[in-house]
């Protein structure tokens, strides 16, 4: 069992940066492939980034790409997102989760994901 707590979220101004955290628990990140949801109100949940257990291949959702980077340090257990030119559209609470299985793509899909944590609020202000 892998628990995960996801920090760094809250309010920023149009333009402006976070960097999200996913704290992991339990068990070594290393052998997950992790990933990045987020979920505004009324909508699914929809993938933003993803990253391989070796962290060879990374995937972001067509909206993110070029603003956000996903990064591990299986060292410190953590997973982290940094999210650059922030939209109000980005506004959401966003998930870490895991991935089981040791594949060589990154895992876009939310019905693959083993384990979650329970989100961080992400508010951009217009």
């Amino acid at each position: 069992q892998v628990r995960l707590d996801e920090s760094g979220g809250g309010l920023v101004q149009a333009g402006g940066s976070l960097r999200l955290s996913c704290a992991a628990s339990g068990r070594p990140i290393s052998n997950y492939g992790m990933g990045w949801f987020r979920q505004a109100p009324g909508k699914e949940r929809e993938f933003v980034a993803a990253i391989t257990w070796t962290g060879g291949n990374t995937a972001y959702a067509d909206s993110v790409k070029g603003r956000f980077t996903i990064s591990r340090d299986n060292a410190k257990n953590t997973v982290y997102l940094q999210m650059v030119s922030l939209k109000p559209e980005d506004t959401a609470v966003y998930y870490c989760a895991a991935d089981r299985k040791l594949g060589r793509i990154a895992t876009t899909s939310v019905n693959e994901y083993d384990y979650w944590g329970q989100g961080t609020q992400v508010t951009v202000s217009s």
